[in-house]
């Protein structure tokens, strides 16, 4: 059912082009309309700097991976969490977005490391493929009553799996095991969040890992995810 109460959300957009960042933010802007938000869109992080831009945004989907932000940007973007605006994303446009910025780092509780090769490197076809494995989200048993997975089961995908180095202050909702192949420098099994939740301040964060392409955000149970994450995050 549609939400009539007008809301705004933000949403910032650009960095590298492997992860389609238009397309990928276009997919989302009727589920943002239809259910109740004015929608604005960004392709430079500059509004975060704007205050007064900011200070109306309930929600900003950021899907922007490898990029830089000005300092006044970062300040406006974790001054607008810290108040109360929800912040979600998917993939490295949230978790590989302004590497470096540690204040950054530290407001999304989570950056990406790796996303291990599927073979040996002699093995690869060097198809674009290289990275994508077959792996699980594990959904916590403990957290399968939030409303972000509530009724979701583990599910299988087959692209890039996400090594992400994070802290305690995450409430996980799902997480991925990554191997330790015979030819992997690592010596034991790496378990790492894949789906989690934040709050800074006010303001409520969310971050799924998976979303590499178009076709892994139309799996039905990672479009629900982030689908639910973005309201979840959004400013009550």
């Amino acid at each position: 059912m549609t939400d009539t109460t007008s809301r705004t959300a933000l949403v910032v957009r650009g960095g590298w082009d492997g992860h389609s960042p238009v397309e990928a933010t276009d997919s989302f802007l009727a589920f943002l309309r239809d259910h109740g938000f004015a929608v604005r869109v960004e392709d430079a992080t500059a509004v975060y700097a704007d205050a007064d831009a900011m200070a109306g945004v309930d929600v900003i989907v950021q899907c922007n991976t490898m990029n830089t932000i000005a300092d006044e940007e970062l300040t406006g973007l974790i001054g607008a969490v810290r108040a109360g605006t929800g912040l979600a994303g998917w993939h490295g446009g949230i978790a590989d977005s302004y590497r470096g910025r540690v204040e950054y780092l530290q407001l999304v509780g989570g950056q990406f490391v790796d996303h291990p090769a599927k073979a040996r490197p002699e093995e690869l076809p060097h198809d674009g493929t290289d990275c994508f494995v077959d792996y699980t989200v594990r959904i916590d048993p403990a957290k399968r009553d939030h409303p972000i997975v509530r009724g979701i089961d583990d599910f299988t995908l087959t692209t890039e799996q996400y090594w992400v180095v994070s802290d305690a202050a995450n409430d996980v909702l799902a997480t991925t095991t990554i191997a330790a192949r015979d030819f992997d420098a690592w010596a034991r099994p790496v378990v790492s969040p894949a789906v989690w939740t934040r709050q800074w301040g006010r303001g409520r964060i969310f971050v799924a890992t998976p979303g590499h392409d178009l076709r892994t955000l139309a799996s039905p149970p990672v479009r629900t995810v982030i689908e639910r994450g973005i309201l979840w995050a959004s400013r009550s």
